[in-house]
């Protein structure tokens, strides 16, 4: 490492959030010195968190004064960067991809482009003047393809422009993550790219060894692996609740084990879902007729390509015309007609199988596939930081210092933080895994789980950094 020891796993993390990613991290021994974050109250529970950490406020505002203060930290310590964390935004992630960006500019349509997607310009800025042993990028899988205009203005995709900023000094790669292949019990999918200029790992990886950790589940338990982890496996043990009044809806014992109360008639549609299956589907309850064979919902394909749900979903049912238990809204005249919705929502939890991907309203019925497997309700806050592997690590939520006053942090806070996050389970474990690669020691994937990473064809001199 150019002469400089890295036995002290010290990091940086760009667009840290609330620290949650950076949770799983520190656990795995990074010591972060530094993080930035622009949103005050992601910020505020980041600092909360993580003691003793200088804080920036927006990486290309204060770019320079980031770079100077991690490099005298570097040169004070003589210490170089194990880590640098870098989660940009992904709101503004496109599925189109280079082709009909192009087109467009050929037809003379401008495309719009999200500005928030090229903060990964200053971002690479700031990683090649400090450095860092490691680069850890994490976003949704749509940044695979997810086009920017670079300082040259030539249209480029993202991972495109960080392979040409980062190479020669840097080697790495871009990988499709299934959280639930990581003993998640939530079905998250996410693009890993990670990059390093650690010569020892640089020959692992010409000889096939990944920059990931190795799978340690499987949806059919195929390889040696284990069986995904249910949500139910995840979530048993929390005491019930039932969203059809206050007294049966919240834990006393348990402030973040609590729902919503459900209106009369949403719970009434929720009631009648089977696991696996959307209140749309919903069969009749008339008791003299239980007719099961009512057309189910569905989606069409315009001639744009765009799915849109079936407008003639029946409301009634075709045999006795009593009314469905499937969502309806009513119309200024007193009628009724089917809500617009996908097959996804109102849709219940199949408890056999790891839980959805957990976005910022969980708490919804009518986002997707959110109802719990068994009861009638959605997922509880303490239920999410379970299956998000927040509540497996020590992280606390309140009090922060926030415009000015001191408070708890919102159940509207937490939803958004535990939709933006990456389960620091898995960064965890991707932070042990690089490590060993770089020590030569045995990878311990989670507690108990040990698993020896392909060192055969490397002879490692040192525990250390080159």
């Amino acid at each position: 490492m150019d002469g400089n020891s890295c036995s002290s796993k010290w990091g940086v993390s760009l667009f840290s959030g609330a620290g949650i990613g950076d949770l799983g991290f520190r656990n795995a021994g990074v010591d972060f010195k530094v993080m930035c974050e622009k949103e005050a109250d992601r910020a505020a529970l980041a600092r909360l968190n993580f003691q003793n950490v200088k804080f920036f406020f927006e990486i290309q505002t204060e770019m320079d004064m980031i770079i100077n203060h991690i490099n005298d930290e570097k040169n004070k310590f003589k210490q170089d960067i194990f880590l640098c964390s870098c989660t940009a935004p992904c709101q503004g992630m496109s599925k189109n991809g280079m082709g009909k960006i192009l087109n467009n500019v050929r037809s003379g349509k401008r495309p719009i482009l999200d500005p928030r997607n090229r903060l990964v310009l200053p971002a690479l800025k700031i990683i090649k003047k400090i450095d860092p042993m490691i680069i850890f990028f994490e976003n949704v899988i749509e940044m695979r393809n997810t086009v920017i205009l670079d300082e040259f203005g030539e249209y480029r995709r993202i991972l495109d422009i960080i392979r040409s900023e980062l190479n020669p000094r840097y080697t790495g790669e871009a990988y499709d993550i299934e959280m639930a292949d990581y003993g998640i019990p939530q079905k998250r999918k996410r693009l890993i790219t990670i990059y390093t200029r650690s010569n020892k790992i640089k020959r692992l990886f010409e000889d096939g060894t990944p920059l990931i950790p190795p799978a340690t589940h499987s949806r059919f338990a195929k390889g040696g692996l284990k069986k995904w982890v249910s949500v139910w496996n995840a979530i048993k043990d929390f005491p019930p609740l039932d969203a059809s009044c206050r007294e049966k809806a919240r834990d006393k014992a348990n402030p973040f084990h609590r729902v919503n109360i459900l209106d009369e008639k949403k719970y009434e549609w929720i009631k009648h879902t089977p696991a696996g299956r959307s209140a749309f589907d919903n069969q009749c309850t008339n008791p003299e007729c239980k007719y099961q064979l009512n057309p189910s919902h569905g989606t069409n394909k315009t001639q744009e390509g765009i799915n849109r749900s079936n407008k003639d979903t029946p409301l009634y049912c075709v045999k006795c015309g009593s009314l469905l238990p499937r969502p309806y809204t009513v119309e200024k005249n007193g009628s009724i007609r089917l809500m617009s919705g996908y097959t996804s929502a109102y849709k219940r939890m199949n408890e056999d199988f790891p839980a959805s991907t957990l976005t910022r309203n969980f708490s919804f019925p009518c986002s997707d596939n959110k109802i719990h497997p068994t009861q009638n309700r959605v997922l509880s806050i303490a239920e999410a930081l379970k299956i998000q592997t927040i509540s497996d690590f020590e992280y606390n939520w309140g009090p922060i210092r926030l415009n000015g006053s001191t408070r708890q942090a919102s159940d509207t806070l937490i939803r958004k933080v535990i939709g933006e996050s990456i389960p620091p389970m898995f960064t965890y474990m991707t932070g042990k895994y690089l490590w060993s690669l770089l020590s030569g020691d045995s990878y311990l994937a989670t507690p108990g789980v040990t698993v020896q990473t392909n060192l055969s064809n490397i002879a490692f001199a040192s525990k250390f950094c080159e």
